[in-house]
């Protein structure tokens, strides 16, 4: 019997196209989005700004190593929905000058329903902290990320 592993390193590979002074085409595989920036910035409004893409990439993380996590523990999820804040100071964005931390703290408002005992979620919650590469490189960078779960029992649960 063979015994197929997963790859522990992949390389990533995203090509980004410059459309206009503020926005960007970027793709990867087979899959294509913009980031722009608003038009007070003198964007085009097509997508979100480059800091608004590192938030959402966070968001998405959460989401996809929180349903992992549960997943491999057996826990069912309802419903998640993330809500980033976070506070930037653009000084260096705008070139004013250089800004060692741009973001000075972030907050994840993190709602789920679940069936998660009370033990599981924080094995939940542990291993989201672990595991979220996006989470560990923000975090690397001197960033805190506050959590705040906000759960419910699932409907009929």
């Amino acid at each position: 019997m063979v015994t197929v592993r997963p790859k522990t390193r992949i390389e990533l590979a995203l090509t980004g196209i410059g459309e206009t002074h503020a926005r960007t085409r970027v793709t990867t595989r087979d899959v294509a989005t913009i980031v722009d920036e608003p038009l007070a910035r003198g964007g085009t409004n097509l997508g979100p700004s480059p800091t608004e893409t590192l938030m959402a990439s966070l968001i998405a993380c959460t989401n996809v190593i929180t349903q992992r996590i549960a997943a491999r523990d057996g826990v069912a999820i309802g419903s998640l929905e993330v809500e980033a804040h976070a506070r930037l100071d653009r000084r260096g964005a705008a070139l004013e000058q250089e800004v060692e931390k741009p973001f000075s703290d972030i907050r994840l408002e993190i709602r789920v329903s679940t069936d998660a005992t009370p033990e599981q979620l924080e094995t939940i919650k542990a291993d989201l902290t672990r595991f979220c590469p996006i989470a560990k490189v923000i975090r690397g960078s001197g960033v805190p990320i506050a959590e705040e779960w906000v759960v419910s029992p699932l409907a009929g649960g």
